[in-house]
């Protein structure tokens, strides 16, 4: 049986560096699975599209497998919406095709040692305990990614070791690189390393270097620059570990097991009465909140365990609709629930409560991503005493727009 496809989905670049990074990155990925076809594709910026590199790639599978691997760190918009979109085009072009798309990278271990690396090759004579370090991401508008980078910060620098780190962002949100290098003037710091969370060279390097250059002209600060991760083998080894997973996945559908071929979600669709019934939620940030009317609605009585809260879920504690704690989750919680939601920002806590509820026989969602959970969520409608639901594919607009065309074609009967 042959093995599927692998499309790299990397952000693209009009940097001709950066471009060569990219495809160097891809020959070494297809050196480390020589019996794999494995093929590079862009969300903008460079050819081919994803969706093209996808059809073209299921068109020579004789059984029409393909595994997309998202190149990206953060959960951002290419990964949320562009990145799902441009596969389900891509697989539509072919007819019925097993694709898996895998999770983004997000924070492994063997990246956050390569930036650790590449921060070390710049300190020269300077120690880990001298150095403040700006973290640098990309910058995004949804703002669990910037998030996520925030976090971040806090383990590569203890990783590190460094005096002080602080987050940045190149584009999008703040604080900016001027203000992250501001910040570490103002508690002292008089050698500086920036640390590009970024994976190739091109414009954000290259405006991240200027802007530096021109700070440290100006404050008399020495500013060093570390190399992106770029094209490594630590890189790569994700990028295979990713493949693995998702092509056990992509031939357990060809079995029948699990499939995202056009035949529809593997998923089981039912109704559950939650009336009385314990719910857990683990995480009360803005998605938890877009849960909780439905599950209020349907009766359950809802636990809600998190660090934080927001001001709507904060309101129905205040009136008496939920219980909340204010804390880390436990794997004791799950203890009595019937059904629950791990949707904090911590994704080693989602996956502890996806594990809990695992071991004990509850179904539970993960909010961050469906693929590691026992159920997920719909998208849902309804008219006149009629419920409608979609489970999809990982491609929310699409699932919303059938859900839209659902009701509304219930509404003309």
């Amino acid at each position: 049986m042959n093995n599927p496809a692998l499309v790299i989905a990397i952000h693209g670049t009009r940097s001709a560096e950066g471009q060569a990074v990219g495809r160097a990155l891809t020959q070494r990925v297809a050196a480390m699975l020589s019996d794999v076809d494995v093929r590079d594709a862009y969300v903008e910026l460079d050819t081919p599209t994803i969706a093209d590199a996808l059809a073209s790639a299921l068109e020579t599978q004789p059984d029409r497998r393909a595994v997309v691997v998202p190149l990206m760190l953060g959960q951002g918009g290419h990964v949320l919406e562009d990145i799902p979109e441009a596969v389900a085009e891509g697989r539509a072009r072919v007819g019925s095709a097993t694709v898996i798309t895998t999770p983004h990278l997000g924070p492994d271990s063997r990246l956050r040692a390569a930036v650790i690396e590449r921060v070390a090759a710049q300190l020269g004579d300077w120690t880990p305990e001298q150095v403040g370090v700006v973290f640098l991401g990309r910058g995004c508008s949804v703002t669990r990614a910037n998030a996520d980078h925030a976090r971040l910060t806090r383990v590569v620098g203890e990783e590190g070791g460094y005096g002080f780190t602080v987050p940045a962002y190149i584009q999008v949100v703040r604080p900016s690189l001027i203000d992250a290098l501001n910040q570490l003037k103002a508690v002292g710091f008089q050698r500086i390393v920036i640390a590009p969370n970024y994976m190739f060279p091109g414009r954000l390097q290259n405006s991240a270097a200027k802007q530096a250059a021109d700070w440290a002209t100006n404050h008399g600060i020495e500013v060093r620059l570390a190399d992106v991760i770029g094209d490594c083998d630590a890189l790569a080894e994700v990028v295979v570990d990713r493949y693995r997973t998702g092509a056990a996945k992509a031939s357990a559908g060809r079995r029948g097991l699990h499939t995202s071929s056009g035949e529809g979600s593997p998923m089981y669709l039912a109704g559950l009465d939650l009336r009385g019934r314990r719910v857990l939620m683990a995480g009360a940030g803005t998605v938890a909140a877009r849960r909780v009317p439905a599950l209020l609605a349907a009766g359950a009585d809802l636990h809600v365990v998190a660090l934080a809260a927001c001001p709507d879920l904060e309101a129905w504690a205040s009136g008496g609709a939920l219980t909340l704690e204010l804390r880390p989750v436990k794997e004791s919680d799950v203890e009595g629930a019937r059904y629950a939601i791990a949707a904090t920002d911590d994704p080693d806590a989602n996956a502890m409560v996806a594990d809990a509820c695992e071991a004990r026989g509850i179904f539970c969602v993960r909010a961050d991503r469906s693929d590691a959970g026992t159920a997920r969520t719909p998208a849902t409608g309804t008219f006149e005493g009629l419920t409608v639901g979609v489970i999809g594919d990982r491609v929310p607009h699409r699932s919303k727009r059938a859900r839209d065309a659902a009701v509304a074609a219930i509404a003309s009967l």
